[in-house]
């Protein structure tokens, strides 16, 4: 991310709270993307919120086209502003929510992977009692979560309540290139979690560079704490993404200043920023992989890639062909059909 793309995102954003459109807003990155964090009590899909969000992707983009940087605003993928972001490119997520007394939230960033990416963890978070020891020990969630688990290439979603419907629940969430959970709630209908699951592959109908997926998740309280939010990164879990869209690679957990994959586009990288609402400011932030407990993740994550990309164009490396991104195969395929003979 170059620093001039991500001044024009923070100086959007700052005219924007300026003239009211929003309460607050932070700009940041995870890799090469930008990101744009921002508060406001307009409600969710408001058509002027998303068009300051599509404009300062538009305004990054030129900054990038003047320093030539590679792949500038390949992730827009319509030519305006279609009234909404969602379809038109770039991932989103929102979370309308009444602000507790105490609201602390974590906005975690992922970069060189896709959408779904957050299946897993969000699954420990809110349905695992090893990760989470508040759905034994603390009543107000002792009776669970449900997932709005989102089937992206059928645009179909289901409501799945745990632990009454955890093995259903598994059965679509392991499956993320196809299946993503799109947010969590209480029993009473309270949103606590939210994801972005626009997969830029299905929306262009080709490569067109990775998700870079986004997760909002609310803490404390009648939620799981900040610790156990967190708690599921410690493991380097195997992703989607890495080079050219098309390969598995584990997410490693660091910091903002080292959220730059690079060795063979990866490894995939997830930061996480802890924020602290107070009337809709967002107080903050707290980079909260910045943190020696996440070191053991990190040479996990290297040993993991180390052993991946010895297999070179092989799978389990490279995704299986229904699902890698690269455009070669149906070339290759199609000048090859002829050369193809029956057995026997």
């Amino acid at each position: 991310m170059h620093p001039d793309v991500l001044d024009a995102g923070r100086e959007a954003l700052a005219r924007a709270v300026q003239s009211g459109l929003l309460i607050d807003g932070h700009a940041s990155h995870c890799g090469d993307d930008l990101f744009l964090i921002m508060s406001h009590d307009r409600g969710e899909d408001d058509e002027a919120v998303h068009r300051l969000a599509w404009e300062t992707f538009v305004v990054g983009t030129d900054v990038a086209k003047r320093l030539h940087l590679y792949g500038a605003g390949q992730d827009l993928l319509v030519d305006a502003f279609p009234g909404n972001v969602q379809g038109a490119g770039p991932g989103s997520v929102e979370l309308g929510l009444e602000e507790r007394p105490s609201e602390p939230v974590v906005v975690f960033m992922a970069g060189g992977t896709a959408a779904g990416v957050f299946n897993l963890p969000l699954y420990k978070m809110f349905a695992d009692p090893f990760n989470t020891a508040g759905l034994v020990i603390a009543e107000p969630m002792h009776d669970g979560f449900s997932f709005e688990v989102h089937d992206v290439r059928a645009s179909k979603k289901i409501m799945l309540a745990t632990p009454a419907e955890s093995y259903d629940l598994l059965s679509f969430i392991g499956s993320p290139s196809r299946y993503a959970v799109k947010r969590v709630v209480t029993r009473n209908g309270e949103v606590v979690a939210a994801s972005s699951t626009d997969k830029i592959s299905l929306i262009a109908g080709r490569h067109a560079g990775n998700d870079d997926p986004a997760a909002i998740v609310r803490c404390q309280g009648d939620f799981p704490v900040v610790g156990e939010v967190l708690e599921p990164f410690a493991t380097a879990w195997t992703v989607e993404g890495a080079m050219r869209g098309s390969h598995y690679g584990p997410l490693m957990p660091v910091a903002l200043d080292q959220a730059q994959p690079s060795r063979f586009s990866g490894p995939p990288r997830v930061v996480a920023l802890g924020f602290q609402l107070a009337e809709g400011k967002l107080v903050g932030p707290r980079d909260m992989f910045d943190d020696s407990s996440f070191d053991n993740a990190r040479s996990e994550a290297n040993q993991v890639a180390d052993y991946l990309r010895k297999h070179g164009p092989f799978e389990p490396h490279r995704l299986p062909l229904d699902e890698a991104e690269s455009p070669a195969m149906p070339g290759v395929a199609a000048k090859l059909a002829s050369r193809w003979a029956d057995l026997g």
